[in-house]
C-alpha cells in the first residue's frame, strides 16, 4: 500500500514550485506545467519518489544508524522538531554549525562541555563561583543547548542526512557530499537537484506539505525501527536457547566417551582373564 496519494499531496499544497523567473532547469523533469507564473509540480513523480525515499530510510532505521534531520527555515523549524523526536533521531533547527560533519570532533567538544557543565552543576562545584561567574556559565550553556541541544546523542556521523530547502541548507549538503554520507531532501522548483541522492519534488515552503511528506517518511522509519526491535528480541530467543542444545550435546558427548571407556575397559579385562585361562 502507498505510503502517501495523489489528493493528500495536493490538499497540502505540495504541488506548488516557485515563480517561473527562478526555477532551476535542472528540476525541469519534475515540472508539470506552468500556471499564471507559477510551475506546478508533477505530483505522480512526487509519489513515486516519497515512496522510493521513504523505503531506504526504512532500511537505514532498520541496520540501526542514525539520520540527521536539518530545516532552520521558520516554516518548517517546529514540524521536523517533533517528528524527528517522535523517532529518536538527531535534527537541527536553529543554524548548521559549519563544519559540523566535516569538523565533526570538534562539534563533538562542545557537546562534551555541555555535558562538563551540567556535572559540574549538579556537585555544587559552581557554589563557589560568584554570582556574575555563574550566570556566564549559564548562558554559554543556553546557547550550546540552543544550537547542539538536539545533536547531544549523536556520537558519530549520521549515515543519511534529511534536508528541507536545499538552497537554504547548502552547507550541510556539501559537507555531506564531501563526506559520501546520502542526502534524502525535499526540493523546490527553484533549487539544484543534482547533488541529492533522492529527490522529493515537492513545495518546502508550506508548512503542511512539509509535514505530509515528514509524516510518510517518519512512519517508514518507525517501521524499521519496530523491525529492528523484533529481530532483536527474536535472536535473544534464539541465543537463549543455543546454549542448552549445546549443553546438550555436549552431555551427549561426555555419555559417549564414558560408554566407549566402559566398553573398551570391559573388553580389557575380558582379554585379560582369557590370558590368565590360557597361562
Amino acid at each position: 500500500m502507498s505510503r502517501v496519494n495523489f489528493d493528500t499531496l495536493l490538499e497540502a499544497g505540495c504541488h506548488f514550485g516557485h515563480l517561473k523567473r527562478k526555477w532551476n532547469p535542472a528540476m525541469a523533469p519534475y515540472i508539470f506545467m506552468e500556471r499564471n507564473g507559477i510551475h506546478i509540480i508533477d505530483l505522480n513523480k512526487t509519489v513515486a519518489k516519497v515512496e522510493e525515499a521513504a523505503e531506504a530510510l526504512k532500511q537505514i532505521a532498520k541496520s540501526g544508524k542514525k539520520i540527521l534531520f536539518v530545516a532552520t527555515k521558520k516554516q518548517a523549524k517546529q514540524v521536523v522538531a517533533e517528528k524527528a523526536a517522535s523517532v529518536n533521531m538527531p535534527y537541527v533547527i536553529e543554524r548548521w554549525p559549519g563544519g559540523m560533519l566535516t569538523n565533526f570532533p570538534t562539534i563533538r567538544k562542545a557537546v562534551k562541555k555541555m555535558a562538563t557543565i551540567d556535572k559540574l552543576t549538579n556537585d555544587g562545584t559552581y557554589s563557589n563561583l560568584s554570582k556574575r561567574e555563574v550566570l556566564q556559565i549559564s548562558r554559554q550553556r543556553a546557547k550550546l543547548e540552543k544550537n547542539l541541544g538536539s545533536i547531544a546523542d549523536l556520537t558519530r556521523l549520521p549515515s543519511a542526512l534529511f534536508v528541507v530547502d536545499v538552497l537554504k541548507e547548502n552547507i550541510a549538503v556539501r559537507e555531506a557530499n564531501r563526506l559520501g554520507i546520502p542526502v534524502f531532501a525535499i526540493v523546490d522548483t527553484n533549487s539544484d537537484p543534482s547533488n541529492i541522492d533522492f529527490v522529493i519534488p515537492a513545495n518546502d515552503d508550506a508548512t503542511k506539505s512539509v509535514e505530509v511528506i515528514l509524516d510518510a517518511c517518519c512512519a517508514a522509519m518507525a517501521e524499521g525501527l519496530e523491525e529492528r526491535k523484533a529481530e532483536k528480541v527474536d535472536m535473544e530467543a534464539a541465543g537463549e536457547n543455543a546454549p542448552k542444545a549445546t549443553k546438550k550435546k555436549a552431555t551427549k558427548a561426555r555419555m559417549d566417551k564414558a560408554e566407549e571407556d566402559a566398553i573398551n575397559a570391559s573388553k580389557a579385562a575380558a582379554f585379560m582373564s582369557k590370558d590368565e585361562e590360557e597361562a
